[in-house]
This record gives structure tokens, sequence and C-alpha cells, in this order.
């Protein structure tokens, strides 16, 4: 019996899996709206009744797929930090931006994360989930600094939500311009010397 429901666990769980993975292109290229049940379905290779079995509804597969993209860039973000072996806080901000900007070049990371999820799942619900991954990533750089002397004590919220606020707009800002070097230049530097401001 035990044997019997880890197969149906693991089943479950690759069920779960083929849906998230078979959403998130179809969120990317398509956009919300213009997805179906019966597409996500289908392109996971299982029945309808197999998807409402995981998920309640679409709504809930496009978090599932927002959970999963806020996970990998901040997976990715933790070991660019770890690969600069920077121990300077402030700097290592400055390298996080850097990588969360080259994610949000990518179509579903900017079309699902920073384009559709507020409206999909309501603001205060894609906030909660940006605490958990990069806001919480920027609030505790912050507090660490603050914390360490690299810099002056400081409502550590509202500069957490600044900072942010300025990252997702010069991640639109570069999905929207020519995509030149220069312009990726232009923006790095700008977002160096926000940084630099806000904690002098």
């Amino acid at each position: 019996m035990k044997d019997q429901r880890r197969t149906q666990a693991d089943r479950s769980a690759a069920t779960r899996e083929a849906l998230i993975r078979a959403a998130r292109p179809l969120f990317a290229a398509d956009g919300f709206g213009a997805v179906s049940a019966e597409a996500i379905a289908r392109a996971a290779g299982v029945t309808r009744g197999a998807m409402y079995h995981q998920f309640a509804d679409k709504t809930e597969v496009y978090a599932a797929v927002l959970e999963e993209i806020e996970d990998e860039v901040m997976a990715r973000i933790s070991a660019g930090i770890a690969e600069a072996d920077q121990d300077d806080l402030v700097e290592v901000m400055k390298v996080g931006a850097r990588i969360w900007l080259d994610a949000c070049a990518e179509p579903s990371v900017h079309q699902i994360v920073l384009i559709e999820a507020p409206s999909v799942l309501g603001w205060e619900r894609w906030r909660e989930v940006s605490l958990r991954h990069g806001m919480g990533m920027v609030q505790a750089l912050i507090q660490g600094a603050i914390e360490s002397g690299r810099i002056p004590q400081q409502p550590v919220l509202p500069l957490a939500h600044v900072l942010i606020g300025a990252l997702d707009e010069a991640a639109i800002y570069l999905a929207r311009s020519d995509g030149s070097a220069k312009t990726r230049k232009e923006v790095d530097t700008l977002i160096d010397r926000l940084v630099d401001a806000l904690f002098v």
C-alpha cells in the first residue's frame, strides 16, 4: 500500500510538472487571455480532468508558472552573486541587478513576471510572490548593509520597493528598446548611480 501511494504521488507530481512545463511557453508567447485550459492540457499530454485535479483553474496554473520562474531567477542571482565573490553588499546589489536585467530579456520572464502577473493574479498576490523571492532578497541585502554599517540606518521596506520598482521599469524599458549594447550599458550605469545615491 505504501509503495502504491508513493507511485500515485509520483504520478501526480509528474502531471503537475508537465502542466507547468507546457503552460509556460504558451503564456509567454500568447498571453494569459489567449491560452485556454484545453490548450494547456493538450500540450501537457493530459486530460482537462487531470489538470483540474492538480489546479483549481487556469489562474492557478499561471501562479505555479510564476513561482517556478521566480525560483529560477533567484537561483541564478544567488549563483551569480556567489561567483562574483563580492563582500561589499552595495556592490552585491549591483551584481544582482544586472543578472535580473539579463533574465528579464527572456520572453517568459518579461511577459509572465512583469507584464501580466499583476493583472492575472492581482497586485496583492503578485507582490506576495515577489516578497518571497526578489523583494525578500533585496530587503535582506539592505538590512545586511545597514547592520554592517555599510549604509546609514534608513527604512528598509520603502527603499526595497523603490529599488524593485526601478529595476522592473528598467527591464521593461530594455525589452522595448533597440536591444543595443549601448542602451544596456546606459541602463546599467543609471542603476549603479541610483544604488550609490540611495545609500548615501
